[in-house]
């Protein structure tokens, strides 16, 4: 099985063509066409995918250059990259011609794929931090587990009656008569692989290398951490929360793309605050946050919320703005309270080393606990999204679990307990 990859591919877009993408995009969108132009679902592998428009930004501190719109492609897929970025090509090459077209350097329609392939990979932006929901869970394992629970469901429908007076027992037994019977489900009497050796030795070494490097640099960190902390607190202090609210228009443009089916995405662009304190405090959490979701929070629950698909952090305008984006179950209002309830503290983290973010204390303390405020902070730093994809967009992360969990205990020797457990899933 595969592991997964944040795909993000990004390219400054000179200020002359920045409408006519923008066209381009919700006119995709308004006419339903975003799946011809962008055929995401011919990429295999891609779990989701999307092209947003990133506007320019102001300069900030010592840097008083503008920061340039740009035009972003991000997805989520199965490993390996060069196999990705080879069929998004081929299958979407008009789609990325018409945003990426204006780009300098973008390869003319003469060129050879090779070319595209090779522009594509020198844009790519490498991630801060990286979730997965459950990691090696590929789309085929999830389209073809779905397709599982769907044939059993057919088969009880029909059967329902003539089993309706059988023990569990029974009933799970003849359901793997039937599942055994069908040449097309017989990849369901084996477990899904896990990724392969090279990346699970990779992800060991990481995880033993960094709490080593940490026990090495101890005796500095305890000296540096009060200073730390002071600057924090002196930082914190003179802070300003923005009181913006997001325009009228612009709510009413992110509604556009929102709700249309089970699962939502969500990118949102912020700057850094200035100065270099703030960008290294921010560089050093998400190392902390990328560890943490690496390691521990990769089986389905970022700690407590469950209902995230994928979700990435990333530095652009070297260290100027950070981009986030997400895929996550429900609707918005749900997805921000379900933050504010279990993990203000790790939004507060993270954030509020943006400009803007409600007030502070030692970093995790208040902050998104202001409800109103932490909203409509969101609310102004989210971007439209146009164009996006979702290879199963009428499954939520408790669906996909609920399948994965099916197909587990179908061969399985489950006992009473365990047999009612299972048939309760269906």
């Amino acid at each position: 099985m595969p592991h997964q990859l944040a795909v993000t591919i990004r390219a400054a877009l000179p200020a002359a063509h920045v409408e006519e993408v923008r066209h381009v995009l919700s006119e995709a969108h308004r006419k339903g066409t975003a799946g011809e132009l962008f055929p995401f679902a011919d990429v295999a592998g891609t779990h989701f995918a999307r092209l947003v428009l990133v506007p320019e930004g102001p300069g900030t501190g010592a840097a008083r250059a503008r920061m340039p719109a740009s035009i972003v492609y991000m997805s989520e897929v199965d490993a390996p990259l060069d196999a990705h970025l080879t069929a998004l090509v081929r299958a979407a090459g008009q789609g990325l011609e018409k945003v990426f077209g204006h780009c300098a350097g973008y390869p003319p329609v003469s060129a050879p794929d090779t070319a595209r392939i090779a522009w594509l990979t020198s844009h790519c932006v490498p991630c801060a931090a990286f979730y997965v929901n459950t990691v090696g869970r590929g789309r085929r394992q999830i389209l073809r587990e779905a397709e599982l629970h769907e044939a059993i469901e057919e088969f009880l429908d029909r059967e329902g009656a003539a089993l309706a007076k059988e023990s569990p027992q029974r009933i799970h037994a003849a359901i793997r008569r039937y599942v055994s019977g069908r040449q097309d489900l017989a990849w369901a009497r084996t477990p899904p692989a896990p990724p392969d050796r090279r990346w699970r030795a990779r992800q060991t070494a990481h995880l033993v290398a960094v709490p080593l490097a940490a026990l090495l640099f101890l005796p500095l960190l305890v000296v540096t951490l009060p200073l730390w902390a002071a600057l924090l607190r002196w930082h914190e202090r003179r802070d300003v929360p923005s009181r913006a609210r997001p325009r009228r228009d612009h709510v009413r443009e992110l509604a556009t793309y929102e709700d249309h089916v089970t699962q939502n995405p969500f990118t949102a662009v912020g700057q850094v605050k200035p100065g270099r304190f703030r960008r290294a405090t921010l560089t050093a959490t998400l190392f902390v946050v990328d560890y943490g979701v690496r390691h521990f929070f990769k089986r389905g629950d970022l700690a407590g919320v469950k209902t995230i698909h994928f979700a990435r952090w990333l530095f652009i305008d070297g260290k100027r703005r950070v981009l986030f984006a997400s895929n996550y179950d429900g609707s918005l209002e749900s997805y921000m309270d379900d933050f504010i309830d279990k993990v203000a503290w790790g939004l507060n983290a993270v954030f509020s080393n943006g400009q803007g973010y409600p007030r502070t204390r030692w970093l995790v303390r208040d902050g998104a606990k202001d409800e109103l405020a932490f909203k409509r902070y969101l609310r102004c730093h989210q971007l439209p999204t146009q164009v996006w994809y979702s290879a199963y967009d009428d499954m939520t992360t408790h669906n996909i679990e609920t399948n994965a969990r099916i197909r587990a205990g179908l061969f399985a020797d489950l006992g009473p307990a365990g047999t009612e457990a299972w048939l309760a899933l269906l």
